[in-house]
């Protein structure tokens, strides 16, 4: 059975019957974890082990693991700094900052692998305009040359862990006071301002091969009537053709209200994604919406979407015991560990 379009989340700790049955529905392609699913490193593992075993090739696993106050499994995982961090870190030592950013791209992708987590939505290739409390100090900087920089290290770490990035979000959110998770957001800029700007890193990861991205659910009008990750022009034209972008584009959530300007009826806003250009549609924290999605949404067979998909698939397999016996763990680790008591000891870091 392939992998279907659309991604959905579970109820608690364990599979219920009803996640089993929703699951085994051919159109879901993946899970997303969240901090309601996650009690201990051991039964996050059994889980993550129970999903993987329901379909062959196995369902995607994902999970909102950015760092800072975007970081859903905490005991067991060393706490990750926000984005920003890095950036601050690279406005006094750039050497500094490469190796941190680096480093901590690894651990992250490292200990959710070592759960049998597929792939963490990150990293955020937001410009910080300062105006957007919902990305703030999840932007690496407010520079697109530094964003640039710093995470495509961060994205090189994950690389090496087993991990594909995502990054996100697409073409850029930043510089939106509005939060598309409770507001329809607004951006006024025209295109040529944000294609020089906010879309510069992720033309340079793109570039590098970057996995997968996730378009905003912010509408540009002066570029088009739709929110990006609703509208062809941003996803084909933009995203497929100017950039030449060829992984996986997985939608931002449709439960958000920033998704709600296209319907009322979640089949429609799914059916409106996968059209513009998304491979994956993501449902989250409506169970009764993703039934009604797979109910009305009918059959979708994309070879090229499959395709795409695979490359989401984890690699590198090792338990959170063997990770903890790695030299390379254990100093990121306490680097991470250090920084977190004391934000200014990088500067005596050797």
């Amino acid at each position: 059975m392939s992998l279907g379009p659309i991604m959905t989340d579970i109820e608690g700790i364990e599979l219920n019957a009803e996640d089993r049955e929703l699951l085994l529905h051919p159109l879901i392609g993946g899970v997303i974890l969240f901090s309601r699913n996650f009690e201990s490193v051991e039964q996050l593992q059994k889980l993550t082990t129970e999903i993987h075993a329901l379909r062959d090739p196995h369902l995607l696993i994902s999970v909102d693991h950015e760092g800072g106050r975007v970081q859903r499994f905490r005991d067991g995982f060393t706490a990750l700094p926000a984005a920003a961090h890095f950036g601050e870190i690279y406005d006094k030592d750039h050497t500094r900052a490469r190796f941190v950013t680096e480093n901590a791209g690894w651990l992250m992708a490292a200990e959710l692998r070592a759960v049998g987590v597929d792939f963490s939505f990150a990293p955020v290739l937001d410009i910080n305009y300062k105006v957007s409390d919902v990305i703030g100090d999840r932007a690496f900087h407010s520079d697109p040359v530094i964003i640039s920089e710093l995470t495509h290290l961060y994205i090189k770490g994950m690389q090496a862990a087993g991990m594909a990035a995502t990054a996100k979000h697409f073409p850029g959110h930043g510089a939106v006071k509005s939060d598309s998770h409770t507001d329809i957001a607004v951006d006024e800029r025209e295109y040529n301002d944000i294609y020089a700007n906010d879309i510069l890193p992720f033309k340079r990861l793109i570039h590098h091969g970057l996995a997968a991205i996730m378009p905003a659910h912010v509408i540009y009008p002066k570029v088009d009537a739709s929110p990006a990750g609703f509208s062809s022009f941003w996803l084909k034209q933009i995203l497929r053709t100017r950039l030449n972008f060829q992984g996986i584009i997985f939608s931002d959530d449709l439960n958000m209200e920033g998704a709600s300007f296209i319907s009322e009826h979640y089949a429609q806003r799914a059916e409106a994604a996968l059209h513009a250009g998304c491979d994956i549609a993501l449902i989250c924290n409506n169970r009764p919406a993703a039934i009604s999605i797979i109910d009305e949404l009918g059959e979708i067979n994309d070879p090229v979407g499959h395709l795409r998909l695979a490359r989401m698939h984890g690699k590198n397999h090792y338990t959170m015991e063997e990770l903890h016996h790695m030299p390379r763990w254990r100093s990121t680790s306490e680097l991470l560990l250090r920084y977190q008591d004391n934000p200014s000891f990088e500067l005596d870091f050797t």
